[in-house]
């Protein structure tokens, strides 16, 4: 959810890197670490090659920057930091994308040395590592990562790290909420603020939840939700797909029919000016204009029942772009979790059409609408299509994204306590590709 992410960070001296998992005043990104030091000028940088510029004063780091990060991770949006070669002491040219996460860890020697950084920090570890540790992990990092001299580290060492680690470093432990002697090795105080982290997240998932739970609890159907009109055709369509003895073919045929009619309604939705014609007979006609005259559409599917509605949304829309996302639910925690993501480039001014066949609780859409988001879509530019949806799953989605238009073929009332649609189609994915589903099924 937007806005609800816990920032925890770490400061202190040369750290283990098993407690450092996160930002070191930066941000991890996959297997490299994407830092927020200052852009050096000539000058800096030929000192820095001399071992001779300053790298631990609060000088060297754009704080500018790192709040600017932060501020963004914590309200769920995504971020691009710049990636650092320390070869080269500069900025290298690309930048990495960074997801909002529940938990942000953001550490760093000079994490509190900044009074706008520490606003945004909800727990602040000083980890308390000896002084010879941190010499020797120095070494070993700079000296096999990062192709530095022994001389060279232990002489910037003694003239810039261990009088900045007394001068800026040591004394924030007074601004800390916890300090940790040992660093990694202090495994009862990393269990405590594992659990303390745990307990903050039940916290804000039970708040979450119950707001989501009973948000819809006895209000009308939002006003973004367009339902396709139930004539009777398409009554009939649905009486086919939701019988359970249909046959497989016929489930296929009638569920294309259905999403056809489902992707010519979205399209209605699109903001199309009158565009003047003339006809063959030399008349003036007035209409509304199609593709390619239509805005920039982009069609991303939920896989992978969402991926069955592709076909019928590129035989309306022309030369189409496509985009995929996995999301699957962790049977342990029954949270939804990204699997895979494939989205084409430059997608933030496109109206985005998201596929899903059935959503019940709406917490996989919701997902996808927050990647999405993270993607620089505009919300009110997103339209969630489904075939079957329940009205749990159409308020948690109106709920948390007001400006989502959100259409479908049928709301149905409830879902059970599987959170499945009732009365419902069943397994959708399991139906159409002719795949084997719970017995619960």
């Amino acid at each position: 959810m937007p806005g609800s992410s816990a920032v925890l960070s770490g400061a202190g001296g040369c750290q283990d890197p098993e407690w450092c998992w996160c930002p070191s005043l930066g941000v991890w990104h996959g297997a490299e670490r994407c830092w927020c030091l200052q852009v050096l000028d000539e000058g800096q940088q030929a000192l820095a090659a001399r071992s001779d510029y300053n790298f631990d004063h609060p000088d060297a780091f754009d704080f500018e920057l790192l709040v600017s990060v932060l501020r963004k991770l914590k309200k769920g949006k995504s971020v691009k930091v710049p990636v650092y070669d320390f070869t080269t002491h500069s900025r290298r040219r690309e930048w990495k994308t960074v997801y909002g996460a529940n938990v942000i860890v953001f550490e760093g020697i000079l994490a509190f040395a900044n009074k706008e950084l520490l606003k945004l920090l909800d727990m602040k570890v000083f980890v308390d590592t000896d002084s010879d540790i941190r010499l020797v992990r120095r070494l070993q990092r700079d000296i096999m990562e990062r192709g530095r001299d022994v001389a060279g580290v232990i002489k910037q060492y003694n003239k810039f790290v261990k009088p900045a680690f007394e001068q800026y470093i040591e004394p924030t432990v007074q601004v800390a909420d916890i300090v940790v002697p040992r660093g990694g090795e202090n495994f009862v105080a990393l269990d405590l603020i594992v659990q303390h982290v745990h307990s903050q997240l039940e916290k804000r998932e039970i708040t979450v939840r119950a707001a989501l739970a009973s948000a819809h609890q006895g209000q009308p159907l939002p006003k973004t939700l367009s339902v396709l009109e139930s004539t009777p055709q398409v009554r009939g369509m649905h009486t086919i797909i939701r019988n359970k003895d249909t046959t497989r073919d016929e489930f296929i045929f009638y569920s294309k029919r259905l999403m056809r009619l489902l992707i010519e309604h979205a399209l209605s939705f699109l903001p199309l000016k009158s565009v003047t014609v003339e006809t063959p007979q030399g008349t003036m006609y007035e209409g509304k204009p199609q593709l390619p005259a239509l805005p920039q559409i982009t069609g991303v599917s939920i896989l992978r029942a969402g991926e069955t509605m592709e076909q019928a949304l590129t035989a309306v829309c022309k030369d189409i772009r496509l985009g995929k996302i996995l999301i699957q639910t962790n049977l342990d925690t029954g949270e939804p979790e990204l699997h895979y993501l494939r989205l084409p480039k430059e997608i933030s001014e496109d109206y985005v059409i998201l596929m899903d066949s059935t959503v019940s609780t709406g917490a996989a859409a919701m997902m996808a609408v927050r990647v999405l988001l993270d993607h620089d879509v505009q919300e009110d530019r997103i339209f969630l299509l489904s075939l079957l949806m329940a009205e749990m799953g159409v308020h948690s989605v109106a709920y948390a994204f007001p400006r989502v238009r959100i259409i479908t073929t049928a709301v149905d009332k409830r879902v059970n306590e599987e959170f499945h649609i009732i009365p419902g189609i069943g397994n959708f994915g399991d139906r159409y590709f002719g795949t084997d589903g719970p017995s619960a099924w």
